[in-house]
């Protein structure tokens, strides 16, 4: 399941199909029994739009849950870039040796970042995964060697900086992790299901009637698809642009 909500088109395709044809199976079982009675009729109306608004507020939570983890990756992807920033000014507080050499692995380290929020390639992402965990490495070798020879306020500064740009990472990747839990994608395709045989049941047996078989289940994939199509970080079209981190990368000026 979580590997078909990370791509919202195939989110749309699958959900119109089996809604729209939970909506036939509906409008079958009407054509067997038969017309509603009056007064069947009016509890059955009840009953939809009972079942309608259920999925209404179940598709708004979704929603709702969605952009807050949209807005989370995109405060950590401000963050990191300050933290990286700041951590690259604080370099000129170490000897001038290490201090070059940290700043040459920040902006190697910068590139990296910059990759992680572009790339959609698996196979690619993993290199760019092992490589930023090097350059952590390293990173902290480089500020850890002059903290312990001279160990003075001055110093901290720098190795604190450097412990927020490690932080941040880790912050980020936790953040691209938290997508909507499967039970709420679930939950919204139960419902929604039920709806649609609902609402094929309630339907007229008339041409019209066949042609408005499509509108629900469209517009309820729709609503899915900008749901996965938000809450995916990689493979959406709405997605976190590393804005912050590219601005930092062109202040820094040429190498």
């Amino acid at each position: 399941m979580n590997n078909i909500t990370q791509h919202p088109l195939l989110v749309f395709v699958l959900s119109f199909l089996v809604l729209w044809l939970a909506a036939w199976i509906g409008a079958l079982a009407l054509r067997r029994q038969g017309k509603l009675e009056q007064d069947i009729g009016k509890d059955f109306d009840v009953v939809l739009a009972a079942t309608l608004t259920l999925l209404g507020l179940i598709i708004g939570f979704s929603f709702s849950m969605a952009i807050s983890r949209y807005d989370q990756r995109k405060i950590y992807e401000e963050a990191e870039a300050n933290a990286i920033g700041t951590a690259y000014v604080r370099a000129d507080l170490l000897p001038a040796t290490d201090g070059a050499t940290v700043r040459g692995l920040l902006r190697n380290y910068l590139d990296q970042r910059v990759l992680f929020y572009t790339t959609s390639d698996e196979q690619r992402l993993r290199q760019i995964n092992a490589r930023t965990a090097q350059l952590q490495t390293d990173l902290w070798s480089a500020v850890k060697a002059p903290a312990l020879a001279q160990p003075t306020p001055i110093v901290a500064l720098a190795v604190a900086g450097m412990n927020d740009v490690l932080n941040s990472q880790g912050y980020t990747q936790a953040a691209w992790w938290n997508r909507i839990p499967l039970a709420a994608w679930g939950l919204m395709a139960a419902i929604a299901i039920c709806c649609n045989v609902l609402f094929g049941y309630g339907s007229r047996n008339t041409k019209a009637g066949a042609k408005l078989l499509l509108v629900l289940p469209l517009v309820v994939s729709i609503s899915f698809m900008l749901i996965a199509d938000i809450d995916s970080p990689r493979f959406g079209v709405i997605r976190v642009a590393p804005q912050n981190l590219i601005s930092l990368a062109e202040s820094l000026g040429p190498r």
